[in-house]
């Protein structure tokens, strides 16, 4: 029902389900289709197409991670402005899901068997720095997609050079990540101390180091 008021009881059974759908399902996004629909499926070797399948893999889980974070943080938030904020970004994360999703089956690979225990850790992150407050909520968020955008832009200098679809699937990520981290600053998200962006690139490293091999 429109202008419905939602319940903390009745957040959290919808992200339920937003999670189960994340893990399990397809979540829903915006519709729109993969940059590499059009784009020629490439020639590669064996050692390639392994490569390029871990590394669209890690992406995948980041993206898993990301949902778990968007959740979360809708969660806690007491502005209905700011909900409806996360839940454009993460319609925008889905697609990214399912973009990495396809990809890896074309490349004849798997998403990672991490992906719950990612997930719930992403989502108790997530809860902590939503009952902090919207500022610093949001400055969690920044810097994640910050580090995100980083993280991507090395992907694509490792990224075989003839694999222009997976390439054209990072290249738009990288693009709408940086826009989520420029809004959520622009929204006021406050900064992030030092020790909390080192153990934040940390964790993700964890996160990289496990999934491009599970």
């Amino acid at each position: 029902m429109v202008g419905r008021r939602y319940s903390l009881v009745d957040r959290v059974i919808a992200q339920f389900d937003a999670g189960v759908q994340t893990l399990y399902g397809r979540p829903r996004g915006t519709g729109r289709p993969s940059p590499a629909n059009e784009l020629p499926e490439p020639e590669l070797d064996r050692q390639e197409r392994r490569k390029a399948a871990r590394l669209m893999r890690v992406n995948h889980c980041g993206e898993i991670c990301a949902q778990a974070l968007y959740q979360a943080q809708a969660i806690t938030t007491r502005n209905p402005a700011l909900r409806q904020t996360l839940a454009r970004a993460a319609a925008e994360e889905n697609d990214h899901l399912a973009w990495c999703e396809e990809r890896l089956m074309r490349l004849g690979s798997h998403t990672s068997y991490l992906n719950p225990l990612f997930y719930i850790g992403s989502l108790g992150i997530g809860a902590l720095a939503g009952a902090a407050g919207d500022r610093w909520s949001l400055g969690f968020l920044a810097q994640t997609e910050e580090q995100v955008v980083q993280h991507l832009s090395r992907h694509l200098q490792r990224l075989p050079r003839q694999d222009r679809p997976s390439r054209a699937i990072v290249e738009q990520m990288r693009l709408e990540e940086d826009g989520h981290a420029s809004s959520a600053t622009a929204a006021g998200a406050a900064r992030i101390p030092r020790p909390v962006r080192q153990l934040m690139r940390l964790s993700a490293r964890a996160m990289t180091g496990t999934t491009y091999w599970i």
